[in-house]
């Protein structure tokens, strides 16, 4: 039997449910009847997903498309980030939407640091973009856990590796 038991908290997504989830927006853009000519495009990159449409009105539109088809596959909104709406060639605006992955060194630190404060028992540590938790009872883990999901962190957590 383990001495110790363990989890990480990272910051992720499943990739192909986004794909999936940017396939419906693109369809329902062609289906939808006040998006259907206004030759709006949706790319996703790497790391982010590209909206270009014929006016901010229209884009706004698209914004509730994909965030309804995000959270049908169970994709966190605090996935999007958006960016700031730029004017393009031929009276077009195109916005960036960052998709933000894995947790920043400031957010680690305050993880373990909540984790320091109201756990005694359990040890905290980062290791790169996510925060590995210890503790020699699986019911301390569990009750970090609960912690957890009630803060309010700006990226979406995680919790996996559950040993």
């Amino acid at each position: 039997m383990a001495s110790t038991y363990s989890f990480d908290i990272v910051s992720d997504f499943d990739r192909q449910e986004l794909v999936n989830a940017v396939d419906q927006v693109v369809r329902d853009i062609k289906s939808r009847y006040d998006l259907k000519d206004t030759q709006t495009n949706v790319e996703l990159g790497e790391n982010s997903i590209t909206v270009s449409t014929d006016s901010e009105f229209t884009l706004e539109s698209v914004h509730t498309i994909l965030r309804e088809k995000a959270a049908k596959r169970n994709l966190s909104q605090k996935l999007f980030e958006f960016g700031k709406v730029e004017s393009a060639s031929g009276n077009r605006v195109r916005q960036e939407i960052t998709l933000k992955k894995g947790i920043s060194q400031e957010i680690g630190k305050q993880i373990s640091k909540l984790i320091r404060d109201e756990f005694k028992k359990v040890q905290a540590s980062i290791q790169g973009d996510a925060v590995r938790v210890t503790a020699k009872s699986k019911d301390d883990l569990q009750t970090v856990i609960q912690r957890l999901k009630q803060e309010d962190y700006p990226v979406a957590l995680q919790f996996t590796n559950y040993r």
